[in-house]
């Protein structure tokens, strides 16, 4: 089991843009799903085998909800399955919510990675999305972080933005260098079911840039962060020489995690998991049956597919032997990988086929033709 993943499925605010699974009705609720959640993993030791666990990630949501008597139990819970191995603990945190008291509190159950959403720096984008912090708590929060000793802190930004311009996405580059953080995480705004934004956009509110645009942001993010000592070991993460994120690499390893909480998934190696996105329902089941999960056992062509999606986005790339476990090398694959390298959007280096620059930009594409 390489990882152990708490999804705590509360947010203060709705963001504009997000469709993850979370609920803004947090008064006396808080609580109660923590018990459930240590119910449920009480309930699964028998999937933690012996295996060595290298990370725990507490992701949501917004998991710097979580009180005291929240992380009580939870960590009273973690004491009981043999934890040592554990090099990377993380908390995903918003910078409205780093304070002395939190950072001493998450620092006494030796969390050593913070995750925040910084999002932007720019107080009218963070109003735009909805965010509950503004700019100038950004830096403050990195810096007080650091004071308690958080030597490895990470920042999520987001570009792709209405009306963002380049020059503005250079300046966000160049201040979160001087920050002296060790690892980013950045995404392309998207359009999600369901979301505020997808409201937006169909009623014409709200244009996104085009596609011109957001590969001259994507192309300049990778340039500014390598000039900067960043490692892009992930098409949307970059970190600085050994801080690359034990746990979400762990996902793109295809590596065993359990996942705790409603909407959280699981992998074995065999079989994929997932639990109830309702927060009412995963609090009311009884965890004895299995109504308030769903599960799937992969195919060879799941294996091979995933594979692909995973791996080619990571700075390790794909390798035939670890495919041909799971099916044929024919003339078809053969044919388009070639194409590729000649198109100069995948490159071979040893055994392993990885994308180019060129590459990243069309990573789907690539994956989709590379599809069972």
């Amino acid at each position: 089991m390489s990882g152990i993943y708490f999804h705590i499925p509360f947010c203060a605010k709705k963001c504009t843009y997000c469709d993850f699974h979370f609920s803004t009705n947090i008064k006396n609720n808080i609580l109660p799903m923590t018990k459930k959640m240590v119910e449920e993993f009480e309930l699964r030791q028998d999937e933690i085998t012996n295996d060595e666990i290298k990370s725990i990630y507490f992701g949501g949501g917004t998991p710097s909800l979580l009180k005291k008597e929240d992380l009580n139990l939870i960590f009273n819970s973690l004491k009981k399955t043999n934890i040592n191995s554990v090099k990377e603990l993380t908390i995903e945190v918003n910078p409205e919510d780093i304070n002395k008291e939190r950072l001493a509190l998450w620092k006494a159950y030796g969390i050593n990675r913070l995750s925040i959403g910084i999002q932007s720096i720019y107080d009218e984008q963070l109003k735009w999305m909805n965010r509950a912090h503004n700019s100038s708590q950004n830096e403050k929060a990195i810096k007080l972080a650091k004071s308690f000793g958080f030597n490895n802190i990470s920042i999520d930004l987001i570009y792709g933005l209405p009306k963002m311009t380049i020059k503005e996405w250079e300046n966000q580059l160049n201040t979160i260098n001087e920050w002296g953080i060790q690892h980013v995480s950045a995404y392309c705004l998207t359009i999600e079911k369901k979301t505020v934004l997808m409201h937006y956009v169909k009623k014409g509110i709200v244009s996104l840039p085009d596609e011109e645009t957001q590969i001259e942001q994507f192309i300049l993010l990778h340039k500014k962060l390598s000039a900067f000592g960043f490692e892009q070991y992930e098409i949307s993460n970059f970190s600085k020489p050994n801080y690359h994120s034990i746990h979400n690499s762990s996902y793109w390893k295809k590596e065993k995690y359990i996942g705790i909480g409603p909407s959280a998934h699981s992998f074995n190696g065999a079989i994929r998991r997932w639990n109830i996105s309702n927060n009412q329902k995963y609090l009311k089941s009884n965890l004895l049956t299995k109504s308030w999960y769903e599960q799937e056992e992969l195919s060879n062509k799941d294996h091979w597919n995933e594979i692909i999606l995973t791996k080619l986005r990571t700075q390790n790339g794909i390798k035939k032997s670890e495919l041909i476990r799971f099916g044929e090398i024919d003339n078809e694959f053969d044919f388009k990988i070639n194409n590729f390298i000649e198109l100069n959007w995948l490159k071979k280096q040893k055994d392993a086929y990885k994308l180019t620059l060129e590459g990243k930009l069309r990573a789907d594409y690539i994956a989709s033709e590379l599809f069972k």
